[in-house]
């Protein structure tokens, strides 16, 4: 192969690279596993451009002189001849390998649809807890944690609100066990974790740069002695700034404990447990007295502290820079302990046929006219955004439920919830008053019309039944001491009887 050949199959392969970026930012992807599917492409992609590039550049350098020595061949002798040379070359070749199989270049870098023949590239990248990237799967992190000595036993949703605090007493352990090697080897797997998850979403962001840059600010920050859970004073003491809980509260630096009040710290002081912490903090503080043993200690010691205080520092900035995704993970859990067995699975299932369909989805919306139609296989009702909600909100409401009503012109409320609060809006009382009723606040429950009115009439009856006439009340003497009636003795008046 000639080198200008080279050259120019190089530029010619660049641009169909760039070509195949374009096409696939040209749309935006529905569906978190297309999106998600395609920047993974497009980093692919990307690469491939960096390596092209790379061979290109000693190409144009011409270091060995070849470049040179064909072009001036070109220029210098018969072009026909040396056309017909370099015709002569490409037909041996192909003459020595008859059988060699022609690919089309302009097919490598399209866009494909995902399928049995071409699967996504996401699709064996995410477990199912994490819903290709919404969420965080910490479960093995969790029971790397419970198997450290001396810390609390928290459930699987309390270590995903504390996993990134380190302070003793907020879910982190005690700064004695923080040098032990199980502890620096959970940091370093849930580090791991953290960054593979990152590396994963969010493929044409450069990871590397952002850790080179968290990097130089954590050696700034340790030469400062500015390190959360490491500050040191001027005679190498830990000097960590503590957050009590109330302003009473009493800080206990040998257990590492916190207290409510100054009498509960001054019982404790006489604990075993105290005193032998304080012991192995006293005979730590004494190997820092400038000797030259103690010297050796305290530089192995601080070695182990800044591998530690590294990995929490990073810990925290990635928690930091996926702070949703973090908090939708702690959300999510939460939400799946009040389900069923079976509706987490009609969940999974819903979720990877929402995948799944995708793609038929698409081809008939492109036939349609490209309108936007959402997969609903459940027919289950649309939330705020437009979007089916989940099928547990759908059975936590009863919204497989329908209740008509005929007062409000035969509309049929599902759920309820909805149907019980419709009887207090402006519909429902409008339609009442037009009936002629006026107290709607004795006609819940009531959907048919004609039960309406009957029960109308009935009350109008009762009231005139139960009505009282004045004139029967108020009684009234004559002249002879007899007592009627007001009624009875104003009739008699008008005859003349009295």
């Amino acid at each position: 192969m000639f080198l200008l050949e080279d050259q120019r199959f190089i530029h010619e392969d660049l641009e169909r690279l760039e070509q195949g970026i374009a096409d696939r930012m040209r749309d935006e992807p529905k569906h978190i596993r297309d999106r998600l599917n395609r920047d993974h492409e497009v980093a692919q992609l990307l690469d491939q451009i960096q390596k092209q590039s790379a061979e290109l550049l000693p190409l144009y350098e011409d270091k060995s002189a070849l470049r040179s020595k064909e072009i001036l061949q070109i220029s210098t002798g018969d072009p026909f001849e040396e056309f017909y040379r370099q015709v002569s070359k490409i037909k041996e070749h192909h003459a020595r390998y008859p059988n060699e199989q022609a690919e089309n270049p302009e097919q490598w870098y399209r866009p494909r649809k995902g399928g049995d023949d071409q699967p996504y590239i996401v699709e064996s990248m995410f477990s199912g807890e994490e819903a290709y990237g919404r969420f965080f799967d910490l479960h093995n992190c969790h029971d790397s944690y419970l198997n450290l000595p001396n810390v609390k036993r928290l459930s699987y949703l309390q270590y995903l609100e504390v996993f990134d605090n380190f302070q003793p007493g907020q879910g982190g352990v005690k700064r004695a066990d923080k040098l032990t090697d199980p502890y620096f080897k959970y940091l370093g797997e849930l580090m791991g974790y953290l960054e593979s998850f990152m590396r994963r979403t969010r493929p044409l962001e450069n990871i590397d740069q952002v850790l080179e840059g968290w990097q130089r600010e954590f050696e700034t920050a340790w030469e400062k002695g500015e390190v959360p859970g490491c500050q040191t004073d001027k005679s190498g003491k830990a000097a960590t700034e503590r957050t009590l809980s109330t302003p009473d509260a009493v800080w206990c630096e040998a257990c590492e404990k916190e207290f409510k009040n100054a009498n509960v710290y001054k019982g404790h002081l006489n604990g075993r447990k105290h005193i032998k912490a304080a012991e192995v903090l006293s005979q730590a503080e004494n190997g820092r007295d400038g000797t030259g043993s103690g010297t050796q200690v305290t530089t192995a010691q601080r070695l182990k502290e800044r591998a530690v205080a590294e990995r929490e520092f990073r810990i925290k900035k990635f928690t930091g820079a996926m702070k949703i995704e973090k908090d939708d993970t702690r959300v999510n859990v939460e939400r799946r302990l009040g389900m069923t067995e079976r509706e987490r699975a009609q969940e999974l299932e819903n979720l990877y046929n929402m995948t799944s369909g995708a793609q038929n989805k698409d081809e008939e919306e492109d036939k349609d006219g490209g309108e936007d139609k959402l997969y609903n296989p459940l027919k289950l009702p649309l939330a705020w955004d437009g979007k089916p909600i989940p099928f547990w909100l759908y059975r936590l409401h009863g919204l497989g439920q329908e209740f008509p009503c005929e007062i409000c012109g035969n509309f049929v409320y599902r759920g309820r919830r909805a149907f019980d609060k419709h009887f207090n809006e402006t519909n429902h009382i409008t339609n009442l008053k037009r009936l002629g009723i006026t107290d709607t606040y004795l006609f819940r429950d009531i959907t048919s019309i004609e039960e309406a009115v009957r029960l109308w009439e009935k009350i109008q009856r009762d009231k005139a039944k139960n009505q009282i006439d004045d004139g029967a009340v108020v009684q009234m003497e004559d002249a002879e001491g007899n007592v009627m009636p007001e009624k009875v003795y104003l009739d008699l008046q008008k005859q003349g009887l009295l």
